[in-house]
């Protein structure tokens, strides 16, 4: 049975998603992707935990690759805030992941010690620690063949750690992450001793962003994210939201790897997404965000992202509007 009809019988992303955990390279980036990552920061690094000053909560639901059975939905949610007179920040973190005939669910908790290295400046070394349950539902997938690899579901407890540093002010922050430092094996099955297990893969993250006021009621806030792991290409968001009476923002994003770089078939194609940004600031506590992603490669499917944040603002006087970061 030749290839285009083996999967022929399998949703077209669920069967690359199941390509890939046969294929470890292909199967290293498993870290869910965010367009509103500066309002997801917590998931990605511990340090931030408690560097907005408040009891903060946030809640973000995606849908990538609109229109496709089995596309992946990521919800998410964090909650944080500072104690001991903000010199220690902790939070809390929960998700759930799924794509085609997988998913995972986790749940992580983030502790963040801050030190104050000038007048405006704040300096935080973040741990966190956690489980994923990862799943994937192997024997509903049908291949039209035997394949030892698919001979049994999968359901595994990872437990895992992970650290971060994170410097912040009213105007700037940047911070360095790796959320995942144990490679926990996902799988029990490979076809022989050279075959590797999947595993979960260590995450880099880079990030960096800078509030530059234009006038008594403009300002303009450009950030940056850089992810990296092994297998995959290295994933550069760079972003730009541009703040109206600091009540409304409108923005950009544009994706890119380095695949381009990697793939002469693929030198000439501009990027991987360009995204469209914009947030409310309804109150002094809530904000609402949307991202649509408009994808630049071949497999021409949006994305949408929704987020809501609410604050407790413990005094008056304690509440910024807007917490640019």
């Amino acid at each position: 049975m030749n290839s285009s009809t083996k999967w022929s019988k399998i949703p077209a992303l669920t069967g690359l998603l199941v390509a890939g955990l046969a294929a470890q390279p292909a199967f290293a980036q498993q870290e869910a992707m965010y367009s509103q990552y500066m309002f997801n920061t917590m998931a990605i690094n511990p340090a931030y935990a408690g560097s907005r000053d408040v009891l903060s909560l946030t809640g973000l639901y995606r849908q990538s690759f609109s229109g496709i059975e089995g596309a992946p939905t990521t919800q998410t949610f964090t909650a944080d805030m500072p104690i001991q007179r903000e010199r220690v920040g902790v939070g809390l973190q929960a998700f759930n992941d799924k794509a085609g005939v997988m998913g995972s669910t986790g749940l992580y908790g983030s502790y963040a010690f801050r030190i104050k290295v000038s007048a405006r400046g704040t300096l935080a070394l973040g741990l966190m620690a956690g489980v994923t349950n990862f799943r994937a539902d192997l024997l509903g997938v049908k291949i039209g063949s035997s394949d030892p690899a698919f001979n049994q579901n999968i359901s595994k407890f990872l437990p895992n750690f992970g650290t971060g540093i994170y410097y912040s002010t009213d105007r700037f922050y940047f911070g360095l992450s790796v959320p995942q430092l144990v490679r926990g094996r996902i799988n029990d099955y490979a076809a022989n001793e050279n075959e590797r297990y999947a595993r979960q893969e260590r995450h880099f993250f880079g990030m960096a962003g800078i509030v530059l006021p234009l006038s008594s009621s403009l300002a303009l806030k450009p950030s940056f994210l850089v992810k990296g792991v092994s297998g995959a290409p290295l994933a550069i968001d760079l972003n730009a939201n541009l703040w109206i009476r600091k009540r409304i923002a409108f923005g950009v994003s544009y994706r890119m790897s380095n695949t381009e770089f990697d793939n002469k078939a693929l030198s000439n194609r501009l990027g991987d997404a360009v995204v469209g940004l914009v947030e409310l600031q309804l109150n002094d506590q809530f904000r609402f965000g949307y991202a649509y992603d408009h994808p630049l490669s071949d497999l021409r499917f949006s994305g949408h992202e929704f987020m809501l944040r609410y604050e407790f603002g413990f005094t008056k006087s304690r509440i910024l509007t807007p917490r640019y970061f």
